[in-house]
Order: C-alpha cells, then sequence, then structure tokens
C-alpha cells in the first residue's frame, strides 16, 4: 500500500530532526542557561569537581563554606568531576552545552520511552513534544540525569512488561552504578525497581493460583529477576560513601526547611506546564482506564509519581515520564493506522534525524558562542555578581561575607578565597539554620537573630532583594558598590 504523504521517509526524518533539534538549537543560539539558570548550584558543584581534581580526595566536609568544619558529602561527586573536566576544556561554554546535551537527550529519551520504534511514530513526536515543553525550565544538574536515567530505567522495566524477556533488565545494574554516582536521586530509581518486582511477584502469584490480577500472565523468571535486582542494590553502595547516600536522600526529602524554598513548593499552576502536565496524567489514567488494565505497577508508579510531582516543583519529570511511558506502553488493542515499518528501517531513520540534529546544533553553537572567557561572563553577569564579586576581591573587603543563598554557589566558583555564609548544599547546614535564613531574608525575623548576618563585615545581595532594598536605608550598614544585579555593604563602625 502506499504511504501517506505525512508518513513517508523524509518527512518522518525531518519531523525527528525538528523535534531532536529545535529545543538545543534554541539554546545554542541564544546560550539562556549562562544567565538563566534557575539556582546557583552548578557552580558549586563546579567548585567541588574542581576540588576533586585538585586533591585527588573525596569532600567529608563543608569545604568552600564558613560551616567547614561540619560534616559533608559530594554525592553527584561524578557529575562534579565530569563538570570541572569539561570546564577546564570549554571554558564556561560548558553551561550551555550541558543544557544542549540534556535538552538532546531528553528528546530522543522520551521518544524511544512513548513507543517511537514499536509502531507508534506520531503519539511518540507528540508526548516528546510535550514532555520537552514540560521541562523545558530544568536546569542542567544532577536532577537532569536522574531524569534521563529514570527515563533509561522505565525502558529497561517496560520491555519484561511487554515481552516477558527478562535480559531486558540485565542493563539495570550498570545503569545504578553510573546513577549512584551521578545524583542522589537514585533512591527514587531503586525504589521503583522494588515496586516492579513486588508487583511482577504478586502477578505470578496470581496467575500460578488462576486469578487474573492484570490482563497477562508472568512469565518473568522471578530468580533472575531477583538476582538483578539483588546487584542492582550492591551496584548503588559503590560509590566513595557507600550506603550512606540513602541517609542523604531521605535527609533532604524529609527536611522541615524544604518548605522555605521554592523548588520543594508544591505545583501552584502558575505557569502552562503546570496544566499541560495535569492533562498528560488525565490521559495516562484515562489510558488505563480504557485498557480495563489492572496493571499493579503501572498503575502505582503513576499514582506516586504524579503524588511526588505535585507535592514538590522540582520532582515535575517523575510524572512526566512515567505518564509517557504508561501511554507508550504496547497494547493488545486494534492495531494502529500507520503502516508498519521494520524495527531496522525505524531506527535508521532515528539515528539519521539524531545526527543531522546534532549537526544543525553543531553549527549555531560554532556561530553563536562567544569566543572568549570575558565574553562569557559577562553573560552571566547578566543575573550573577560578577562584577560585584570582583569589586569584593580588588578592594579586600573585610570577612566574614555574607550572601544569598541563590549565589552561594557561584561565589564558592568565582570568589573562594571569602567562604559563603550559605549555599546550595542545604544538607550541609542543617534544618534550623535553612529556616532562620529563609526568615531573615523574608523579613519574618530581624537580621540581628541569625549569627551569620549579624557577625557579617560584608554583604552581598541581590539588588531587588527585599534585604537588599532595604538595608542600605538601614543604619549601621554603608553602600559601598552597586549595579542592576548586586548590592555591597559594608557594615560601619558604631559612633562613639
Amino acid at each position: 500500500m502506499r504511504a501517506r504523504w505525512y508518513d513517508t521517509a523524509a518527512v518522518r526524518v525531518v519531523c525527528l530532526a525538528l523535534l531532536f533539534g529545535f529545543a538545543p538549537f534554541v539554546e545554542a543560539a541564544h546560550q539562556g542557561s549562562l544567565s538563566n539558570l534557575a539556582n546557583g548550584d552548578f557552580w558549586w558543584h563546579l567548585r567541588t569537581g574542581l576540588g576533586i581534581l585538585q586533591s585527588h580526595a573525596m569532600p567529608h566536609s563543608g569545604l568552600y563554606s564558613q560551616s567547614s568544619t561540619l560534616p559533608w558529602m559530594a554525592p553527584s561527586w561524578l557529575y562534579d568531576v565530569l563538570s570541572a573536566i569539561a570546564y577546564r576544556v570549554l571554558d564556561l561554554r560548558v553551561i550551555p552545552l550541558a543544557a544542549i546535551a540534556c535538552k538532546f537527550a531528553l528528546a530522543v529519551m522520551a521518544f524511544l520511552l512513548a513507543g517511537g520504534l514499536r509502531g507508534r511514530f506520531w503519539p511518540a513526536v507528540l508526548l516528546s513534544a510535550i514532555a520537552q515543553y514540560i521541562l523545558i525550565n530544568l536546569p542542567p544538574l544532577p536532577m537532569y540525569c536522574s531524569a534521563l536515567l529514570f527515563a533509561a530505567e522505565l525502558l529497561l522495566l517496560m520491555g519484561p512488561l511487554s515481552a516477558g524477556d527478562v535480559r531486558w533488565l540485565y542493563g539495570l545494574p550498570p545503569l545504578f552504578l553510573l546513577w549512584a554516582n551521578m545524583d542522589v536521586q537514585f533512591v527514587i530509581g531503586v525504589f521503583v525497581l522494588l515496586l516492579f518486582g513486588v508487583a511482577t511477584v504478586l502477578e505470578y502469584w496470581g496467575a500460578r493460583s488462576g486469578i487474573e490480577w492484570l490482563e497477562r500472565t508472568a512469565n518473568l523468571n522471578l530468580k533472575s529477576l531477583f538476582a538483578v535486582t539483588a546487584a542492582s542494590l550492591i551496584a548503588t553502595m559503590l560509590t566513595p560513601y557507600g550506603w550512606r547516600l540513602y541517609g542523604v536522600f531521605f535527609a533532604q526529602v524529609t527536611s522541615a526547611a524544604n518548605p522555605y524554598f521554592p523548588g520543594f513548593l508544591a505545583l501552584r499552576f502558575r505557569s502552562p506546564q503546570d496544566y499541560v502536565l495535569l492533562l498528560l496524567l488525565a490521559a495516562s489514567f484515562l489510558a488505563l482506564g480504557m485498557r480495563r488494565s489492572r496493571d499493579l505497577f503501572q498503575i502505582t508508579l503513576l499514582l506516586l509519581c504524579a503524588f511526588a510531582s505535585f507535592h514538590s516543583q522540582r520532582d515535575a519529570w517523575l510524572a512526566t515520564l512515567a505518564a509517557v511511558a504508561v501511554l507508550g506502553f504496547p497494547t493488545s488493542g486494534p492495531a494502529s493506522e500507520e503502516e508498519p515499518k521494520s524495527p531496522a528501517l525505524q531506527r535508521s531513520q532515528a539515528m539519521f534525524a539524531a545526527v543531522l540534529a546534532l549537526l544543525l546544533i553543531v553549527a549555531a553553537a560554532v556561530i553563536h558562542f562567544p569566543r572568549s572567557h570575558t565574553a562569557l561572563l559577562a553573560k552571566v553577569g547578566r543575573a550573577y555578581p560578577v562584577a560585584a564579586a570582583a569589586y569584593i576581591r580588588d578592594h579586600g573587603l573585610p570577612q566574614p561575607l555574607f550572601n544569598s543563598i541563590a549565589w552561594g554557589g557561584f561565589l564558592t566558583w568565582d570568589l573562594p578565597e571569602y567562604p559563603v555564609a550559605i549555599d546550595g548544599r542545604t544538607d550541609l547546614y542543617g534544618d534550623d539554620f535553612n529556616i532562620q535564613y529563609a526568615k531573615v531574608m523574608n523579613a519574618e525575623a530581624h537580621f540581628s537573630t541569625f549569627a551569620p548576618f549579624n557577625q557579617a563585615a560584608t554583604l552581598l545581595l541581590e539588588k531587588n532583594s527585599l534585604m537588599g532594598k532595604a538595608l542600605p536605608a538601614v543604619a549601621g550598614f554603608k553602600v559601598v558598590y552597586s549595579d542592576n544585579v548586586a548590592v555591597v555593604l559594608v557594615r560601619e563602625p558604631p559612633q562613639p
């Protein structure tokens, strides 16, 4: 049968090239990540990686901070080291390049997860585009690595679900080995793997007793599943910090200070992405209902990921990718109206489109990326206190320094000779410290009640922040530097 015009190889390749390359191409052309990182965490990750390369040792205390005597671990040490190596080669271009790589990988992984190579080409294109739109503001941090590895885990788990072939699961131990050294949120992946194991065992027992728990019967080798699960758990402990990373994860998730930081707040439905995520989740639950599915793993996965994402904005990637996986899961319903394509042909089309997209992205990067470190730093200075930090350094302003949490990470990289009062390593400082900081910066408590603020000799604050606007008018503080981004104050000696 003659292929429809929209289903020809040329149209598919062009569509995939646009799907894979549009968001990375825009990033390459504008380098928005240089000045629009959602927070300053990338900078302390970079500083940590540079420190590891220099000292050839893992950090066990709060380096570059005024709380340097407190214990601290770097759970994303591999991400930090890779960022530092890339920085030494590429300078600050590593930031937009990391954003480009993450966005490209997300487009590809979402397409695969949605069944793009299983005869569901156009639905997969749509789902991948939706996933990219929802996660468009996800910064290129270890969390992005967790999102990509979570998608890879779902791909490996959905293989046995659809084909009953345990060999799909053999990729899980190396995946968890990488994930555990890349980001502490690997614990989420472990929980999903255990959920899959429990659901499979229940299904197996149901099938053995004649009870149809699902629309299919279990045909996995449970011994192999248990072995893979055990190997995966062991792999998560093959890190410089061993099993202690589990404690770090649960301490972060249950921190009493989380409600004081925007990323941990529940979805507020103030952006279009929130509403699109809601519609995507509704579609995935509707799909399960239309299939009359009693798949315990998919139902529970979707429910738990939806709860986590609605509870915390920063975890929107969980519900997004889980919904894409459920919608892309193969069913035994009516065949698709698309003309079936051979798997080899589909793979070759996808690979050709990916190469084409990469060529366009590289061309955009070569044309638009600044050539000098000064030009790159100028872009960073649109949102970070590049000039203010230089002023503090050049004039040798007195220590200790007080800074906002958003700029703490940047200062560990750009002004390491001035230990920061606080940065994005919230697990380093503890709940009481973080809560006191948030209350002071939101004018819920007087600054004299917070020791780092009360003892600071130099203060570096956002020009348009609440404290940045109020302190210049407070007796005892003198503005010594100000620009469109930052304000620097020093504490004046008391009048006799």
